[in-house]
């Protein structure tokens, strides 16, 4: 749970303890230093920033979350379960935004995702079917419900499903 610019610096610091290890000549030193600099740039490619923007965006720190999910260069190199975050993340922001495309967009990419629970899935589906019905397509909004009712929802995301079926339903 770091910022880039915060593992550019622990990443500075470990360089130069690792030049002075091997100055030293204390190899075993180094060695454990050399693991953390891996493991410090394999957090930077498959972690990215992605937990610090979800508390940013449960603030509601939209703008701070925005940010932070910009620090990450290629997503596509995000673990599966931080991919689906990020796109969830990045698809309630343009929902706030009012950019339904996009929001669309990244709510279709976290679908593909696994996210850490049924209800988390659920959530992600009901807001494509709550874009399809302003769009009113009314299949694939039907679609997306139909997906939903079939996982672990919980009583919240249930009574939203039922009022988009209501919907769907009268015209």
């Amino acid at each position: 749970m770091m910022t880039t610019r915060t593992r550019f610096a622990v990443l500075a610091v470990a360089v130069v303890l690792l030049g002075y290890t091997f100055y030293e000549r204390n190899y075993e030193v180094s060695a454990v230093v050399g693991l953390g600099i891996v493991l410090l740039i394999r957090g930077y490619f498959k972690e990215g920033t992605v937990v610090l923007a979800a508390k940013a965006f449960r603030n509601k720190e939209y703008q701070k979350a925005e940010t932070l999910l910009k620090e990450i260069r290629n997503p596509d190199y995000l673990r599966k379960a931080r991919r689906g975050y990020y796109e969830f993340i990045y698809g309630n922001i343009e929902l706030q935004r009012e950019n339904y495309n996009e929001a669309e967009l990244h709510f279709q990419i976290a679908s593909r995702f696994p996210l850490s629970s049924e209800n988390d899935k659920g959530i992600v589906l009901v807001h494509l079917a709550n874009l399809n019905l302003r769009k009113k397509e009314y299949d694939r909004a039907k679609a997306y419900i139909e997906i939903a009712k079939d996982l672990k929802i919980s009583a919240r995301i249930q009574s939203i499903i039922e009022r988009i079926e209501k919907e769907i339903q009268k015209p």
